[in-house]
């Protein structure tokens, strides 16, 4: 039926045709269920669903697994056998296909890079990402305020880092001005830049930044592009990749126009491991996903989170999932069976069946379901087969990922980093002015301690001032910062002969030279 995906069906035992509404596809939704139940196997058929219906999505792929959406399935073997037979179970005409897709990695391995400006990223999540206590995160608001002020901009983390360098160097002064900037959490904020530098994340900042209109594309025969971000790495810095993703889409609220509600999504985007994003996560930073949730479906986005317990979800947030596929949830604990009557109370009852029951009692390739059905009304819970794939079911071969990234145009584009005139670039061009200007001071200052010297060796020894047709030596306090402990201290020696105190000392010395008292 035009208008909709087809999620799956019934048999015995089971109820209708469950089918997704794209026109409701944009008020979000929830994959749950425990390990190995069959939420990748969802995820991948929604993601179908969409491509072939004009749809762009994207997609983090946290086990490899999602790049068989670039790969038609194929005939033959005990998994065709069995898509056959579930197809036949639930009146579906299975026909294998490939769906147009792009690869993107962070780390510009399996697919091309992704990137993100520091300013983009912004004081907010970026103290997130660092796990900066209230006062580190302080200092790096005046970081990112002192950069707007000084037209310093952030593209990447040497730029970062050299801004919070300059900082130290001028804590009081900008104290002065932003209040309080401590040295210690000055260091603090380096440390962390330090051990994210080593995890690799250093390229994920950086130009050229992405272009969120990439992921908004369709092919030629107007197919939804499938944005599959490739995260098995990734994932071993849970933090990084919660707080990238939750950045996208705090990009896509931000920059993307009010289409009100459209007959389909404008694009889709699959959370994967939902529960990072929330783990310890700080009330300010639960607020901007829920406003996020709350008003991106107004600019046509949907948001899909896959997590193994709608526990994981904050309620507030919880709320605004109106389409939902329930897989097995285990129930071995008396904490597991609170969850369990938990989810099954978010579900519109069915009279045929106890939904608590259903939710532990489903098997694997099985779910119970609940969609929006017309005006936004929650369908009733109804126990369903999901739908085979059509496309390949697991990883891809790596000559096969090359080609489609070969294809994809998007290599010319993103592959090669840019590094244009930035904070880092800035702060050492004024480095460099400060200590041009400071030689030639010096050089200065050097030639009438010279003058002076010789003035005073024509002392005569009761004489009490240079001669009158000779200028007093100008005063400077002037030095650079390479100079060695020894030379500022000559340096401030060689100063102090221009002032009173300074001739009597020579006057004394050289009295002693010439025999005098």
């Amino acid at each position: 039926m035009d208008g909709t995906i087809f999620v799956g069906g019934g048999g015995e035992g089971y109820g209708t045709p469950q089918s997704l509404l794209l026109k409701y596809a944009n008020r979000h939704g929830l994959i749950a269920g425990a390990t190995g139940t069959g939420k990748t196997v969802t995820l991948q058929i929604l993601a179908e669903g969409f491509s072939a219906a004009g749809v762009p999505v994207f997609i983090a792929d946290v086990k490899g697994d999602l790049a068989g959406l670039a790969m038609a399935g194929s005939a033959g073997g005990k998994l065709h056998e069995a898509f056959v037979k579930r197809s036949q179970t639930i009146g579906l005409d299975l026909q294998y296909r490939a769906f147009p897709a792009v690869f993107w990695d962070l780390f510009g391995e399996q697919g091309h890079p992704i990137r993100a400006t520091v300013a983009e990223m912004g004081p907010l999540l970026l103290s997130r990402l660092l796990d900066l206590s209230e006062p580190q995160e302080g200092v790096l608001n005046v970081a990112f305020r002192l950069a707007d002020d000084e037209a310093l901009p952030l593209l990447d983390l040497k730029d970062l880092q050299a801004l919070l360098a300059f900082i130290a160097e001028n804590a009081d002064q900008i104290s002065g001005r932003y209040g309080l900037v401590s040295s210690t959490s000055v260091g603090a904020i380096q440390r962390r830049l330090l051990v994210l530098e080593n995890e690799g994340a250093a390229q994920m900042f950086g130009e050229p930044a992405l272009d969120l209109a990439d992921l908004m594309r369709c092919d030629a025969a107007g197919a939804g592009m499938v944005n599959i971000l490739a995260a098995d790495k990734l994932m071993q810095s849970p933090r990084l990749y919660a707080t990238f993703l939750l950045w996208l889409l705090s990009e896509l609220f931000e920059n993307l126009p009010e289409v009100g509600d459209p007959d389909k999504p404008k694009l889709v985007f699959f959370f994967d491991e939902a529960h990072l994003l929330f783990a310890d996560a700080p009330k300010v930073l639960v607020s901007k996903v829920e406003q996020v949730a709350r008003l991106i479906r107004s600019k046509g986005v949907g948001v899909y989170f896959i997590t193994q317990n709608p526990a994981d979800v904050p309620e507030v947030i919880l709320g605004q999932l109106g389409n939902r596929v329930q897989h097995a949830l285990r129930a071995f604990t008396a904490k597991d069976q609170k969850d369990l009557a938990k989810a099954a109370e978010t579900y519109r009852p069915n009279p045929r069946f106890a939904i608590d029951e259903a939710i532990r009692d489903v098997g694997t390739g099985e779910a119970v379901t609940s969609f929006l059905e017309a005006k936004g009304i929650p369908g009733m819970a109804e126990r369903t087969l999901v739908r085979p794939p059509s496309s390949h079911l697991g990883p891809i071969p790596a000559e096969a990922r090359a080609e489609v990234m070969a294809a994809s145009g998007m290599g010319a584009k993103y592959d090669r980093t840019i590094d244009r005139d930035s904070a880092w670039e800035r702060l050492r061009a004024r480095a460099a002015q400060s200590s041009d200007a400071a030689a030639e001071e010096d050089a200065r200052a050097g030639g009438d301690e010279d003058r002076e010297f010789s003035r005073a060796r024509r002392w005569d020894g009761g004489r009490s001032t240079p001669p009158a047709d000779e200028p007093p030596a100008r005063k400077t306090t002037t030095s650079r910062r390479t100079d060695s402990v020894g030379d500022v201290l000559v340096k401030s020696f060689a100063r102090q002969l221009g002032t009173k105190g300074g001739q009597a000392v020579v006057r004394g010395i050289l009295g002693t030279f010439f025999g005098k008292r």
